[in-house]
């Protein structure tokens, strides 16, 4: 428990005093789920919680030593209150619930991470994790998806992979199996697969083709292009200082114009991702994203997903954090990686969570996004622009997830 050796000795010197007073610790004991672990001295056919009580007749040398343990001991008991940890953001339970058994069970941190994100894909959560959903331009689906290991720092990550339904055990793969932090298209669906994951095999769905089959209707509206016009209804699209409108037979009115904002359609049920944060047993760190990206996204986009420091971030000695939103906003102010470095500044996470956001707000007054943000002692808190925002928790004195709720 004590690094320094002066110490280490000193204390196993009272430990063998304390012996010759009767004084004994009993055998290392394990607590019941919910429980802290509490360390119990017997002295002399009397249990008490404080080891200091009976000992007026040690000196007061040894008096000091023995606060020094007890503190020592008090600080192995405040860890195993607060571990392990899960977080996720929106009311994603069964996969929260995936995480906690697998962390429960003494798998390490980027294990549980990958089981809850691998639980969230395959019940395909809001349509927007996992195979699909969220078709893009072309109608296919792709996916991408990070995780980090709040040790080491390593990262894995893919982006717009195509062919292969396990997008958080992909990212594993490239973390655990290459010097390499992404890998991305079908070359990612290339690597995942010759390393054992099942494909190929189609991203698409029922659903999601018919999506893509309305939207194509509704002459491919809304979309993610701007500043250009369309040959026809659905392009293809050209810069609209460069196309001569004398050339072309398209009728004005079907032309969509310019589009010189943001389209409308970014919300919870279209864009949004799961990131997830666990703490171990041990209080090691690790956290991951998974999502299938924006709906009607123009083919090649990667968002925030698989970008480290934006989607989530972990950094063992400070906290972890994980984001939701859009992407293509959010990701060009890596609000994770601000966040735990905000923490690591001494910032609670409700401020530093709210001073990430409203960074984004100024440039972005009319984006969406949130965050949850939690430090190494286990306080979390979320913050969120345009949208209310829902995260996932559970942890030991916890019967099951609780979700709460963040308004803007």
């Amino acid at each position: 428990m004590f690094r320094m050796q002066g110490i280490q000795l000193s204390v196993r010197l009272l430990l063998r005093q304390t012996v010759k007073l009767g004084v004994r610790p009993l055998p290392r004991w394990r607590p019941r789920r919910g429980e802290r672990k509490t360390v119990w001295l017997v002295f002399t056919n009397q249990i008490s919680t404080s080891p200091m009580v009976a000992f007026k007749n040690l000196p007061i040398t040894n008096l000091l030593l023995l606060t020094l343990l007890s503190m020592g001991l008090g600080l192995e008991a405040g860890n195993s209150g607060q571990y392990p940890l899960v977080l996720s953001t929106w009311p994603f339970l069964e996969a929260v619930r995936a995480a906690w058994r697998a962390v429960d069970s003494g798998l390490s941190a980027v294990d549980a991470v990958v089981e809850g994100c691998s639980a969230c894909e395959k019940l395909r959560c809001d349509g927007t994790v996992g195979p699909g959903g969220s078709p893009d331009e072309n109608g296919e689906t792709t996916l991408d998806a990070m995780v980090m290991n709040g040790v080491t720092m390593e990262v894995g990550a893919v982006a717009g992979m195509r062919y292969v339904r396990d997008g958080i055990k992909a990212a594993r793969l490239v973390m655990q199996h290459t010097e390499h932090t992404m890998l991305v298209g079908e070359q990612a669906s290339i690597f995942a697969i010759s390393m054992g994951l099942s494909g190929p095999t189609n991203l698409s769905s029922t659903e999601s083709i018919d999506k893509w089959v309305k939207w194509k209707k509704n002459n491919c509206e809304p979309n993610f292009r701007k500043n250009v016009l369309p040959v026809d209804s659905c392009g293809p699209y050209h810069p609209k200082d460069s196309l001569d409108l004398g050339k072309t037979t398209c009728v004005m009115d079907n032309l969509v114009g310019a589009i010189g904002s943001r389209s409308s359609h970014v919300g919870h049920h279209n864009h949004d991702t799961i990131s997830m944060a666990v703490f171990d047993k041990m209080g090691h760190i690790a956290v991951g994203t998974s999502t299938n990206g924006a709906t009607f996204k123009i083919p090649g986009r990667v968002g925030d997903g698989p970008i480290a420091g934006s989607s989530s971030y972990a950094d063992d000695e400070v906290g972890a954090c994980g984001a939701t939103g859009d992407g293509d906003i959010m990701m060009r102010f890596l609000p994770c990686y601000q966040v735990v470095e905000s923490m690591r500044l001494g910032m609670e996470p409700k401020l530093a969570a709210k001073d990430a956001i409203s960074r984004i707000a100024r440039k972005y007054p009319s984006f969406i996004g949130a965050i949850f943000a939690v430090n190494k002692k286990g306080m979390h808190a979320g913050a969120c622009h345009g949208w209310t925002f829902q995260y996932s928790v559970r942890g030991p004195v916890m019967e099951d997830v609780v979700v709460f709720t963040v308004l803007p």
